[in-house]
């Protein structure tokens, strides 16, 4: 794998166009978080999908980190699939987190990709293993770091002002 900013480019380009194949994903695991956690999670739209898509790619460091994992779940195979079982979620796992951003956002969506990736199947013998984890980790990261948690709206109650002197 070579990375330059055009192919960095080009995988933003890919990621932004498979908003139809990622949303649903997104909606999906949310109202299964939301029936969870019994709240309401505002749905995600393409185009609000496909902006984020944008925020991340803006910031150069995470974009070719983003390119790079997905580029590698994309074609990752293995014969037999169940040895290459804890590479792919191990690489979907650090997409998730990697998408969503810091801390605790990280953490959330290593947990989600993990009930995203129950929502997706790869066809067997046409898709490459990683092809479904790649899904979920996009949809991991993306519902994690979009608004619509209602405990992600206004300031924490933990926040400690700063000390003046």
């Amino acid at each position: 794998m070579r990375l330059t900013p055009a192919t960095v480019r080009a995988e933003r380009d890919r990621l932004r166009e498979h908003a139809d194949v990622v949303v649903p994903v997104i909606n999906d695991t949310r109202d299964r978080l939301g029936d969870l956690f019994d709240t309401d999670v505002d749905r995600v739209t393409n185009s609000q999908y496909r902006r984020e898509v944008d925020a991340v790619f803006a910031d150069g460091d995470r974009a070719v980190n983003v390119a790079a994992l997905a580029g590698l779940l994309r074609d990752l195979d293995v014969a037999g699939d169940y040895p290459g079982f804890v590479v792919d979620e191990l690489l979907g796992r650090r997409l998730a987190a990697t998408i969503a951003g810091g801390q605790p956002l990280a953490l959330l969506a290593e947990a989600t990709f993990h009930v995203a990736d129950t929502q997706v199947h790869g066809t067997d013998g046409v898709d490459a293993a990683g092809a479904d984890d790649l899904d979920a980790a996009l949809a991991a990261g993306f519902q994690t770091r979009l608004p619509g948690w209602n405990w992600t709206e206004g300031d924490s109650p933990f926040s400690v002002d700063p000390t003046t002197e």
